[in-house]
Order: C-alpha cells, then structure tokens, then sequence
C-alpha cells in the first residue's frame, strides 16, 4: 500500500478587514513605535514635546494599507491594546486612538499637494495626532478632576506632538510605500 504525503497550502488573505499582510505592518510598526515612545519619545520629553510614535505608527499603516474606516477602527483598538503598557489614563486611549484612526482614514481619501508634491501623509497625521491629543487633554482632565480651563496649558504639547508626528509620517510614508512596492 503506497501512501503519499498530504501537502497542504495556505494563504495570506490579501484585502479586508484583517488581512495578515496588513496586521503584519501594523504589528512592525506599533512595536518600533512603542520602542521609540520608551527610549527617544521619552528624551524629548524633557523639551517639552512628547512625540507620540504609536499614533505614528497606525497612521502609517492606515496610510499604507489605503485602510478604509472600519479596518482603520480596528488599527486604532489595536494601537490602543499597546498604549494601555504605558498610558498615564488607562482605558482613554481607547476612545482617542479609535477617534484618530478614523480621522486618518477619512483623510487619506483627500489628495492634498503643494507646489506638486503630495502631503496628505503630512496634513492626515497632524490633524490626527491632534484629534487624538485634544480628546485625551479633554477626557483626561475631566476623568483627573481638574476644570476644563486648565486644559489650555496643554495645547502647545499638543500641538508640538502632533506637528512632530506630522514630520515623522511625512519623511517615513514614501520610503516605507516604495519598500512595500505600493
């Protein structure tokens, strides 16, 4: 009795939702996120600029995936899940990166140039970072007990966090999109 050897074949599933290839580039870029958060992010922290390189990280990877709202959605959850290691406010961050990763894929949409050059991943990232910001600056100064109003001496860290990670989303999308062949 001959008996020959089952072979089996797998796929990644390319497109939808949760497609590996997708999830893969997140999970690569949340941890070299969350790695720079600990080492550099926390550096210039002393400046006065806390660069966020996780909301970085999923604008990234919804700029490079074309993700559409709901895989963005889950991109921010996600993003989220690897926040809660480090976040000040736990459970915030749920609401604000999803928030932000919504924003980011409505945005990608736009195709935004000057003087011929694309920076929607410039425009997308910054107004991102800074929904994202805003919330947790809000949410997080009720959730503390503070009054609103003290909530003003947080925007210019806002701000600075998200032009930061404007730069950085910026400089790394046309690198990282001719590496992945897109």
């Amino acid at each position: 009795m001959s008996q020959q050897a089952r072979t089996v074949t797998a796929t990644a599933k390319q497109g939808g939702i949760l497609d590996v290839k997708s999830l893969v580039l997140l999970a690569i870029l949340l941890a070299a996120g969350f790695i720079l958060n600990m080492t550099l992010g926390n550096a210039l922290a002393i400046v006065g600029i806390k660069p966020q390189f996780i909301i970085a990280a999923y604008a990234l990877a919804i700029l490079l995936t074309d993700a559409g709202l709901v895989q963005a959605a889950v991109f921010g959850v996600i993003s989220a899940c690897v926040i809660q290691l480090t976040t000040s406010i736990p459970g915030l961050n749920f609401a604000t990166e999803l928030a932000g990763a919504l924003v980011m894929a409505a945005l990608i949409k736009a195709n935004v140039n000057v003087g011929g050059k694309n920076i929607t991943p410039l425009v997308a990232a910054f107004l991102t970072t800074l929904v994202s910001g805003a919330l947790f600056a809000v949410c997080g100064t009720l959730i503390m007990g503070a009054a609103l109003p003290t909530v003003v001496v947080k925007v210019p860290l806002v701000l600075g966090t998200a032009v930061f990670n404007a730069i950085v989303v910026q400089a790394l999308f046309f690198p990282l999109e001719k590496v992945l062949n897109k």
